[in-house]
Order: C-alpha cells, then sequence, then structure tokens
C-alpha cells in the first residue's frame, strides 16, 4: 500500500461499550491498526483511543473491509478475548457480493495459505507450507442481471485475506478486489466485503453477546 486516504473522522459507530470492551463498526479504506511508513497513523485504534485511552486490537480487517470488530479495554481483557480468537470461541459471518453465479448452495474452501513474500501483501495458496485454512460459505441471493453472488462466508481460521483469496480461487472474485480480482474489480468501486456478524461469550460477566450490522453496499 502506498497512497492512504482515510475517510474522514466523523466519529465511529459504536454498538457495545463497557468497562472490559468495544465493539465497533468500522468503515471501509480505515486502517484497524498503523501503517509502514508515514501517513499512515491514522486509524482505527487511533481513533478510538481518543475516547478510551486504554483501547488494544484483538483482531482486525483488512483496510478495505468494513464491519465489525471487538476491541479489547485492557491487557488483562485483551488476553482473555485473544484466548478466545485462538481457540475458535468468536463466531464471525461476513456478507460479500462475488463476481459470477455460483453454481452451489453451500459448501467449503479448504486451502492452505502462505504470505507472497515477493508480492506481499498478496497472500497465496502453497500445499507444502501453507497453514491449513478453511472458509465456509453459503449462497444468499443470484443477481443475475449483474452476473453477481450475494454470499454468506464463515471463517473457522483467520488467515491474512483467507476470504478473498478463498473466493479468487473458486473463480468467484470478491468485487472491488484490486488484489485478486483481475478484471472483476471493476465492478464496483470498494471491496464489497463486510463483517455483518459477531457473537461470543464476555469474559468477565460471561454473558451471551450477539451483534449484527448490515452492510452499507448493499441491502441484505
Amino acid at each position: 500500500m502506498t497512497d492512504y486516504y482515510p475517510p474522514p473522522d466523523t466519529g465511529l459507530s459504536l454498538l457495545f461499550v463497557d468497562d472490559s470492551l468495544i465493539v465497533v463498526d468500522k468503515p471501509a479504506g480505515l486502517l484497524s491498526v498503523p501503517g509502514r511508513g508515514e501517513g499512515k497513523d491514522d486509524c482505527l485504534a487511533s481513533r478510538l483511543q481518543k475516547d478510551f485511552p486504554d483501547a488494544l486490537m484483538v483482531h482486525r480487517l483488512d483496510m478495505s473491509t468494513s464491519g465489525l470488530l471487538v476491541v479489547a479495554r485492557g491487557e488483562e481483557m485483551h488476553r482473555q478475548l485473544s484466548r478466545l480468537f485462538r481457540e475458535r470461541l468468536v463466531e464471525k459471518r461476513y456478507f460479500a457480493v462475488v463476481d459470477g453465479l455460483l453454481a452451489k448452495a453451500s459448501g467449503e474452501v479448504d486451502l492452505p495459505l502462505i504470505c507472497d513474500w515477493p508480492n506481499r501483501p498478496r497472500q497465496k495458496i502453497d500445499f507444502e507450507i501453507g497453514k491449513r485454512s478453511l472458509t465456509n460459505y453459503r449462497l444468499l441471493y443470484c443477481d443475475v442481471e449483474n452476473g453477481a453472488t450475494h454470499v454468506e462466508l464463515s471463517p473457522v481460521t483467520g488467515r491474512t485475506h483467507q476470504l478473498r483469496v478463498h473466493m479468487a480461487a473458486l473463480g468467484h472474485p470478491i468485487l472491488g478486489d484490486e488484489l485478486y480480482g483481475g478484471p472483476a474489480e471493476h465492478k464496483a468501486k470498494r471491496l464489497l466485503l463486510h463483517a455483518m456478524d459477531l457473537a461470543f461469550i464476555h469474559p468477565l460477566t460471561a454473558a451471551s453477546l450477539s451483534f449484527h450490522c448490515p452492510a452499507a453496499f448493499c441491502s441484505e
């Protein structure tokens, strides 16, 4: 990434706040954490820390991806939430619009991924040294007129660019994907990928928390 033009700081959409954690809807085009190099300090973490100095990022979304993130308040909660992610106790679902019409109503993509170092930040499929990466998908709607499909994506693992690489590997890249989309990237002004659902057990109160945030770029 060379040029970085984050969206204006007009305030963040907070879905949940208590003394332990924050659930926030990250806008597309905003880094989750500071990027490398000058001019990349503006990010979700820095914006949150203006009002919540103890905010610590537990997981991330790609700059171009919008949607739900849970943020810890303090180091102890960061450890607790990180454990939930490590043990796959956080349910995540994404909404995406992909190029072409999916033939199957549902399925899974089980393809190992690793960083393509000469071309980073690109990731690539590598059956010898790649880490196992698993994505479940479900067809929501076929937009025959525009030659696109609305899909629900549920990552079992959490590799970098996993959903983007897996859908491209199926022959259905996510619209707006400049890294993996090829000609399909011209069909959308942004990456049409949104983290719409997040569910987990609150580490402190043991309350069952579930959040839903529809994608702004497409009605569901």
